[in-house]
């Protein structure tokens, strides 16, 4: 019996096909290999994620200023404050040249700087505005502070 059942075992069609090529390849073939599994792409990840991070304690907008053109220029323009700052020395007067050549610079590179400088224009119309505001309310305090004074005096010659 053992001759008929290795007969019917031989002419019977596998159930499950294996194919040695297809039973090596991971289930994910086309598909791009993780970092993980691939130590060259991991150690280029690694460099550009490196390039990618912040100082320490680097704030969003220095990040930001030294992705573009002017990172020089920011650059000493940042290290003008934080001396200024240190020495207790007036900030507009000492770092006046460097926020200009910062300026100048982000003028000249205005695809990338659009925002900040879009941000300056809107922050200098709104100053521009509370001075005017200011200046209205000082001018109607001095109208108001003559108006009384006069008043006052047309009073006191009644009496006199």
């Amino acid at each position: 019996m053992a001759d008929s059942t290795s007969k019917t075992l031989e002419h019977q069609a596998p159930t499950q096909a294996s194919n040695p090529e297809s039973d090596s390849k991971p289930v994910d073939e086309g598909k791009p290999q993780e970092a993980e599994g691939n130590p060259q792409n991991a150690s280029k990840e690694e460099e550009e994620a490196e390039d990618d991070e912040e100082e320490p304690g680097e704030c969003g907008f220095c990040v930001f200023m030294k992705g573009g053109g002017c990172k020089e220029s920011f650059t000493a323009w940042e290290q003008c404050i934080e001396e200024s700052e240190k020495n207790k020395e007036d900030i507009v007067e000492k770092c006046f040249e460097v926020t200009s050549a910062l300026k100048k610079c982000m003028e000249a590179h205005p695809d990338y700087y659009q925002p900040i400088l879009q941000a300056e224009k809107a922050a200098e119309a709104e100053a521009v505005k509370e001075l005017e505001k200011e200046k209205a309310a000082e001018s109607s305090k001095d109208q108001n502070a003559a108006a009384s004074e006069q008043h006052s005096d047309s009073i006191g010659k009644k009496d006199a």
